[in-house]
């Protein structure tokens, strides 16, 4: 699996972490003479704000551009790791041309579902704040641009266990999904590396997903002011809304506290996009299925 070559490897822990487990990963993957640069950000401190962790990796970074000016870049990310990687590359499009790939490993790109429960008014005091901001935009954009690799895993029919497969999704980046892995085992499981090694062979950027009565819905829903990723596990619960024309189902599910999920379901009964909004964003989330119904109407049947 090691290989020579003329490149830097970032491996970032995430959150209640600290780096052995993914620096021990990173050098399962490279020569012994590769760069490894697995900064160490505190199990504390992945606590408190993402602003400070995303900076101490932004040094660090920056210290490798003056140490290493020539090398490429691979960059890799467990968890809250590959989020703070996601933040780094919005805010410096200058180092795009340096990565050969990025790969987010069990990482809640679109948001934490957990993250939102820990901190349901998102009021900006603590990490599970910061873990519940969606930065699928910022994801997608970069992988339009740079082979991305998202490694994920199912235990429960739509979650590793923390973080929920809808929040790993990036367009146009590949996805491999394994079986049975937990989300803390994702940073230091033989599987990972192995797919990371067979991606680093044949990096590549997918092309934009069809654009289906079911890819629309989709990308209407997302953009849902306070919207956040959801399980797959209630997706049964809901009530069928509106069938497209492909006969794709959007159904509608409040649970009993009153907080508002979305599914859409496909004529297989695959859930392929499962969301909800809190009390703060009902408002929103009506409106906008009230604007789906109006605006896809000649596409849309009433069940």
């Amino acid at each position: 699996m090691a290989m020579v070559s003329n490149f830097v490897l970032f491996a970032q822990h995430g959150w209640a972490d600290t780096n052995g487990a993914i620096a021990s990963l990173a050098h399962t993957l490279v020569a012994a003479d590769t760069p490894v640069i697995a900064p160490n950000l505190g199990w504390v401190n992945t606590w408190l704000r993402i602003d400070p962790l995303i900076q101490q990796v932004e040094t660090a970074a920056l210290a490798v551009i003056e140490q290493y000016p020539h090398h490429d870049w691979r960059v890799m990310g467990h968890s809250m790791g590959g989020v703070i990687w996601v933040e780094l590359l919005h805010r410096h499009p200058e180092w795009w041309s340096r990565l050969h790939s990025l790969t987010l490993v069990g990482s809640p790109i679109g948001g934490a579902d957990l993250g939102r429960l820990l901190a349901p008014f998102g009021l900006g005091m603590t990490v599970a704040d910061d873990l519940g901001v969606n930065r699928r935009p910022l994801a997608e954009a970069i992988a339009a641009q740079i082979p991305t690799l998202v490694v994920a895993s199912d235990i429960d029919g739509g979650s590793d266990g923390t973080v929920t497969l809808e929040s790993t999704k990036v367009a146009r980046a590949k996805t491999v999904v394994l079986s049975g892995v937990g989300h803390a085992k994702l940073k230091r499981h033989p599987q990972v590396g192995e797919a990371i090694a067979a991606f680093w062979k044949q990096p590549q950027i997918l092309p934009p997903e069809p654009d289906t009565p079911s890819h629309r819905l989709i990308q209407r829903l997302r953009q849902v002011p306070g919207i956040t990723d959801a399980h797959y596990r209630d997706a049964h619960k809901g009530s069928a809304l509106v069938t497209l024309a492909d006969n794709t189902v959007l159904c509608t599910w409040t649970n009993f506290v009153g907080v508002k999920h979305v599914f859409v379901v496909s004529t297989t009964g695959k859930c392929l996009y499962a969301g909800f909004v809190g009390w703060k964003h009902h408002s929103a989330l009506e409106k906008a299925l009230e604007e789906i119904v109006s605006i896809y109407g000649d596409r849309l049947t009433h069940r």
